[in-house]
């Protein structure tokens, strides 16, 4: 274990300028007055949090499929992709409950989201692992030997960090991907916790789909992941996530109607 250990990565006057920008949309987000209908934006916004992640693994469903599966109904299927969803309602359930700082909350996030799907669901892999895209190896993991003791410190960075949570959320990201400490569910779980960091800072966060804007511009998600390992800096990983996480502010922010009086 490494009480020191500090992930690499640098604040670029982008960066700043992004987290100035996201914290005045927060601002402008005010709760809404009427109980029924903020129910069902965290309805709605659940559903394309679900969809957004589980298409970005390759999950074909659609959203009106998943709100299907939420309802109880029967939908014509892969089996293995409805699984896939009912996990991950059942893993949101239980999204208030977890902390970010506790490793047992993310084995039992995984163990919950990979119920049925893989054998080692909740525990680190036990073998080497690669990201592929098509023939190509484009990161290989470190040696399942030490991804405990990486994980720990990780855990014990942000236990301990002052970084801003937007920044610290997506440097968790990043190094969990770069770790890639499970045999399968790695992209779904990084994006999951940094949910989880955020709405931990802002609540707000528990009722906002950033997935589906990463599903939207995919390719540029994995170019900055590819981009922060070549050049040991998570810094290209942050800003594409803080300019994720504004949009995502920006559009999820009520509109408010100007009154006229006769």
């Amino acid at each position: 274990m490494s009480p020191q250990y500090k992930p690499p990565y640098s604040i670029t006057s982008a960066v700043v300028k992004l987290i100035a920008e996201i914290s005045e949309a927060l601002g402008r987000m005010t709760v809404l007055a009427d109980q029924c209908r903020a129910l069902r934006l965290r309805r709605i916004n659940r559903i394309r949090t679900i969809h957004g992640s589980l298409a970005i693994e390759g999950n074909t469903l659609s959203e009106a499929q998943v709100t299907a599966i939420l309802d109880g109904k029967k939908v014509i299927a892969p089996p293995r992709e409805v699984q896939e969803v009912k996990n991950a309602l059942a893993a949101y359930d239980r999204f208030d409950t977890w902390r970010p700082e506790a490793e047992k909350d993310l084995l039992e996030a995984h163990r919950i989201l990979m119920s049925g799907l893989v054998d080692e669901a909740g525990m680190y892999r036990r073998g080497g692992v690669g990201v592929m895209a098509r023939k190509e190896v484009i990161h290989m993991a470190p040696p399942a030997a030490r991804v405990p003791i990486l994980m720990v410190d990780l855990f014990n960075w942000l236990a301990a960090t002052d970084a801003h949570p937007l920044i610290a959320s997506s440097v968790f990201h990043y190094e969990f991907e770069f770790i890639h400490p499970f045999a399968d569910g790695n992209g779904r779980m990084g994006r999951l916790w940094q949910s989880l960091i955020l709405a931990s800072w802002n609540p707000l966060f528990a009722d906002i789909s950033v997935e589906s804007l990463i599903f939207e511009h995919q390719a540029e998600y994995y170019q900055a992941l590819r981009a922060s390992t070549r050049q040991s800096d998570s810094a290209p990983f942050i800003a594409f996530m803080l300019r994720m996480l504004l949009d995502t502010v920006a559009t999820s922010a009520p509109q408010v109607t100007p009154q006229v009086t006769p």
